[in-house]
């Protein structure tokens, strides 16, 4: 099997831009991940609230890969380890993954901007064939630096491109990660990224990791955890990714299996927030 640890080259564009692209990375293998995908929503249904997907708007199931024994191996798999480990360090963190059916436009954004947070990327799989105008991740090359002139306006100014530049958002000069089934893509959480003109029923899921977080930063880790209360979590990892897990991909999870104490009781108040009859 290949190691696809970046190069020195791809970790300097990755640093400039933000992003980067591995072509048939899981070509060989992508026919089991699709039927697996497909299987881990056949058993669970729906997203989190448990509604089939509509194709009006997007559906989500978190954590997803963990519910599978198939998937959870692609944390292990040099392929996918090895970007992690190549562009946060070899004891970078799992910090979850999520299965989706998307439907639409997505607008501009970003996955996080946390001008402090250790170093995050997503390793994302799209297991239906998009292009420029048919659903494809766009990514702004450069975006990702909190602090930077550039990356702060487009921060500020991006979900307003219509009023302030004149441009709807399918017309901000962007870098289309065109994509088959069995490409693979990365990008720093910060990057601004957005697609346009897809199907009401493409799928993709992705792999989320951050660099270790020193000990005297734990709380805001656990703070970190305590953001995936809106899917009503017990734990952050699910059974199957934990239970099958051996020492090499053990390194990757326990800080978060030592953290994520606090996460049941926050998932039950968000819970019962969002389930309890109205009062008016």
């Amino acid at each position: 099997m290949t190691q696809t640890r970046p190069s020195e080259q791809q970790k300097a564009f990755f640093d400039a831009f933000g992003f980067l692209r591995f072509p048939g990375l899981l070509a060989d293998c992508i026919d089991e991940i699709i039927d697996e995908f497909e299987a881990v929503w056949a058993r669970y249904g729906g997203g989190h609230h448990g509604r089939p997907h509509d194709g009006r708007r997007r559906s989500c199931l978190v954590p997803f890969m963990d519910r599978s024994e198939r998937l959870s191996a692609l944390l292990d798999d040099p392929r996918i380890h090895d970007i992690a480990a190549g562009l946060l360090g070899d004891d970078f963190v799992y910090a979850g993954s999520d299965g989706n059916y998307y439907a639409g436009d997505t607008r501009w954004h970003s996955d996080g901007w946390y001008p402090n947070r250790p170093p995050s990327i997503k390793i994302a799989l799209y297991l239906d064939p998009v292009t420029r105008d048919t659903g494809a991740l766009r990514v702004i090359p450069g975006s990702h630096r909190p602090g930077d002139a550039y990356a702060d306006g487009l921060q500020e100014q991006i979900r307003e491109s219509a009023s302030l530049w004149g441009v709807e958002g399918r017309d901000v000069p962007a870098y289309a990660l065109e994509s088959q089934p069995g490409d693979v893509a990365c990008f720093n959480h910060n990057t601004k990224h957005a697609a346009f003109g897809g199907s009401p029923r493409r799928r993709m899921f992705t792999i989320n990791c951050h660099t270790r977080y020193p000990d005297e930063r734990l709380d805001e880790l656990r703070e970190y955890i305590g953001h995936s209360a809106r899917f009503w979590l017990e734990r952050a990892y699910g059974e199957a990714m934990v239970r099958t897990a051996g020492p090499e991909r053990m390194v990757h999870l326990e800080q978060v299996l030592a953290n994520d104490g606090h996460l049941a009781e926050l998932s039950r108040r968000k819970r019962a927030e969002m389930t309890e009859p109205s009062r008016g």
